[in-house]
């Protein structure tokens, strides 16, 4: 039986394979709480998966046990087909990791601090290149001390991909980056991709998810509740609308159904001809997201498949 999460595909097929992954922390003697309980995922070569969840739902945690910071409590992890908790420098040297936040500010240029990061790998790419491919090619001899909120999230990604990594983490890379700036950075990531880069994305703009991943995993209260391309995400609730029109008193109605057509009808048949306030709007992505999230905590983060078959019922 193939688990939620998983795929199916040989080992050098996987770029990171997770088995019951647990993590928990103390909150009081002699009590624990699982951040992450029992995760399962894989995520093939050349992928781009995102990561989505809400605040504590443990997606850092999850990402900082892939990336080798962190250590867990059980299940079995391999990135790059190495146990990142015994991994060494040279397979640090093939991941390329972008935090939310670089509170490092050096006294040097940017040219100067992304050339010097680039030493730290045994075969980076050229730094200027990769200044001119974040946008700061302007800025390249500017002090990074100086730089705004948004040059300083470029320069982060910046010093991500100058080695070259395999698998790239980007956590929330485009905080801060204007709308112009975002579409410069997703076309930034399809490069990557063409590459055959590997890629986590963590990131609260389900656009951005949406956009660039292709597949996506919604974690809740340390569990996996959903994994799909984003237009699968949610199964029949995808596809399913929302209905809304006003009755004789004025007051609005809500209907969600897989059949709008259907009730757009019997709504017409009902009010002799025009529906007054009729709209009728497909789930986005974002409805889905909410949907899954509301359901696991009802659930007590169990998957949500059943209870969101249920709601189209």
């Amino acid at each position: 039986m193939t688990l939620l999460g998983t795929l199916d595909l040989p080992p050098d097929g996987v770029a990171v394979r997770v088995r019951g992954l647990r993590k928990t922390y103390p909150v009081s003697r002699g009590v624990t709480k699982a951040a992450v309980d029992g995760v399962d995922l894989d995520i093939a070569r050349g992928e781009i998966l995102a990561l989505l969840g809400p605040n504590g739902a443990g997606k850092t945690t999850t990402t900082e046990i892939l990336e080798g910071y962190r250590h867990r409590d059980g299940g079995d992890v391999h990135v790059l087909g190495t146990d990142p908790g015994r991994a060494g420098l040279a397979w640090r040297s093939r991941i390329g990791i972008v935090l939310q936040s670089t509170k490092e500010e050096p006294d040097l240029t940017v040219g100067e601090f992304v050339g010097h990061f680039a030493r730290l790998f045994p075969a980076p790419d050229d730094p200027d290149a990769v200044i001119d491919r974040v946008g700061l090619g302007e800025k390249r001899k500017a002090r990074v001390t100086s730089l705004s909120g948004g040059q300083k999230r470029r320069l982060d990604v910046a010093l991500g991909i100058v080695g070259r990594p395999e698998l790239l983490f980007l956590d929330e890379p485009t905080t801060g980056f204007d709308p112009a700036a975002r579409r410069q950075f997703w076309d930034l990531v399809d490069d990557l991709r063409q590459d055959g880069t590997t890629i986590l994305l963590t990131t609260h703009y389900l656009d951005e998810a949406e956009r660039l991943a292709d597949r996506i995993a919604v974690i809740a209260a340390g569990r996996l509740v959903a994994c799909a391309p984003p237009a699968e995400l949610g199964g029949d609730l995808r596809g399913s609308a929302v209905v809304t029109w006003q009755d004789p008193g004025g007051r609005p109605r809500t209907e969600r159904t897989a059949r709008p057509t259907d009730v757009v009808l019997r709504l017409a048949r009902e009010h002799g001809g025009e529906v007054p306030g009729l709209q009728v709007r497909r789930l986005s992505l974002e409805d889905v997201y909410l949907e899954l999230v509301g359901a696991a905590a009802a659930d007590g983060a169990a998957p949500a498949h059943a209870h969101l078959q249920g709601a189209l019922r």
